[in-house]
């Protein structure tokens, strides 16, 4: 995954927050939605692409666009910039595939300690009891 190719695909959109904000809130459009489709980019490769699809499902909208939206500053560079930060998070965590478990044998002296301790508590518990008076 090329960082710097996938920021250029990217499509920016400013639009007024919504919300209380005082005198600026009607005039002043600073919050940035972002646009990402999946399937058009270049920069990804179709197994990235098949990864992402799969990973970010919830996220996706049916034409497998990715819609982000930031308008936690007054300024819409400051959002742009977030919002560019939380795109290559979910991109990197999208791609993520978790190692394969190899399953391993339990060891051999893991199970004659376990049975050990098995034996160790049953003689604590017979020990417990009344003794037979036959």
């Amino acid at each position: 995954m090329d960082a710097e190719k996938i920021i250029s695909e990217l499509g920016f959109k400013a639009v007024r927050s919504s919300g209380s904000g005082g005198q600026n809130v009607n005039k002043v459009s600073s919050k940035v939605i972002l646009t990402f489709d999946l399937n058009a980019s270049q920069a990804l490769a179709e197994e990235e692409k098949m990864i992402l699809e799969h990973n970010l499902t919830s996220r996706l909208t049916s034409e497998n666009i990715l819609i982000l939206s930031c308008d936690e500053d007054r300024s819409q560079l400051k959002n742009k910039e977030i919002v560019i930060k939380r795109f290559l998070e979910i991109m990197k965590k999208g791609l993520y595939v978790p190692k394969v478990r190899k399953a391993t044998k339990v060891p051999k002296a893991v199970v004659k300690k376990r049975i050990k301790d098995k034996k160790n508590l049953s003689a604590i518990k017979q020990s417990r009891k009344k003794p037979d008076v036959e």
